[in-house]
């Protein structure tokens, strides 16, 4: 190559622009697939619902928004898993929750045991085990009064509904009612709610704005804790 003459200047040569462009529109491709992957995980987990109708009221209104985590009534049956494995098999179920089983006071959304084209939202009442009667307008559970300071006073009625007294509650499944008491369609009606058939657990709303928070939990001083 020639040496260049004095006072010349060397010519310019522009840097390529396309393999900065490429590298650019690459690493949007990347951030908007981790952001659809951590939607999608999100999803997996947490879902919103939207309140639909009056029966959970005064806790929860119509068009009231919350989520629901999907993850809280996660639950296996050992005994399936184990009898994969050679040797003798195991009889009946070994259910294990990795979170948390369903707990007395929890609100949950449900696939009803009924016909339906939109999942339910209600209260979980009874537990596996345990008897549920009615009486001048409370809930007993094994013959002790369930004190529902969500609800106003003696509101629980259940003279015409098919299960007025039930128990013992089978394995697996939970009695749940609505907080509207004379206007819902809940275990009086279709019975037990089998835990397979529970979405989640409503625990935050998120809609409107001046109820947004963590859905309080309740408390039954005069039941035992399970």
């Amino acid at each position: 190559m020639d040496e260049l003459q004095r006072g010349e200047t060397a010519p310019h040569i522009d840097a390529p622009v396309e393999p900065k462009r490429r590298g650019l529109a690459s690493e949007i491709f990347r951030f908007a697939l981790m952001i659809i992957a951590i939607t999608l995980l999100a999803r997996a987990f947490i879902s919103p619902f939207e309140v639909d109708g009056q029966s959970m009221t005064p806790n929860l209104h119509d068009h009231d928004r919350v989520f629901v985590s999907r993850a809280r009534y996660l639950h296996f049956n050992l005994n399936r898993w184990i009898n994969l494995l050679p040797g003798e098999d195991r009889q009946g179920t070994d259910i294990w929750y990795p979170f948390n089983q369903p707990q007395r006071g929890d609100i949950v959304v449900l696939d009803p045991p009924t016909q339906s084209d939109k999942p339910f939202i209600k209260r979980v009442i009874g537990l596996p085990g345990e008897t549920v009667t009615f009486h001048n307008g409370y809930v007993y559970i094994d013959g002790v009064r369930l004190d529902e300071s969500y609800i106003n006073g003696p509101i629980t009625n259940c003279d015409r509904q098919a299960y007025c007294n039930i128990g013992p509650i089978p394995e697996g499944y939970v009695f749940v009612l609505g907080d509207h008491r004379d206007n819902s369609e809940d275990s009086r009606y279709f019975g037990p709610v089998a835990i397979d058939q529970l979405i989640g657990e409503a625990w935050f709303t998120n809609w409107p704005m001046d109820v947004i928070g963590r859905i309080p939990s309740a408390d039954y001083p005069s039941i035992p804790a399970k």
